[in-house]
């Protein structure tokens, strides 16, 4: 894959991990923002998912950037989150952090239809990728809105 707008991801992963398995924050932030430019190759159709993929980046850079040694571990940003009781907030970094993922869920299933289904047009890839990955974690709301 040498050459490719997978590169800098692919090369990126090697680094997210410690030695002894843990998460640091900052490598795995700028894997998720490597795939932001991947995204936009897709246009419009893919603009709600690039902004919720960013926002949610942003929120965890921010966190990240106010105590750079408490939390070079993703696990440190959860940890914190859940002794303040606030990790179930809608704007904790944990719940950024568990739609980040969901999102990279998302978009893998995507990669991997695009793939392995030549024939198919953007829109059922997309559709079999979203039923497959977010639809049980989005309300009926959100799933009609994704639909349309």
């Amino acid at each position: 894959m040498e050459g490719t707008v997978f590169t800098p991801s692919l090369e990126g992963i090697k680094h997210v991990k410690t030695p002894e398995g843990e998460m640091l924050t900052k490598p795995f932030l700028e894997v998720c923002k490597n795939i932001l430019p991947v995204i936009e190759k897709f246009g419009a159709a893919m603009t709600l998912v690039k902004s919720d993929i960013g926002g949610n980046i942003t929120r965890l850079e921010s966190k990240y950037a106010s105590n750079p040694t408490q939390f070079n571990f993703l696990y440190n940003m959860v940890k914190t989150e859940v002794e303040t009781k606030t990790a179930k907030a809608s704007s904790s970094c944990t719940n950024g952090l568990l739609w980040l993922t969901r999102a990279m869920d998302f978009l893998v299933e995507l990669f991997r239809n695009l793939l392995e289904h030549k024939d198919w047009t953007m829109s059922q890839a997309c559709s079999d990728s979203y039923s497959k990955t977010l639809k049980k974690w989005h309300g009926w709301l959100a799933s009609s809105s994704f639909t349309l």
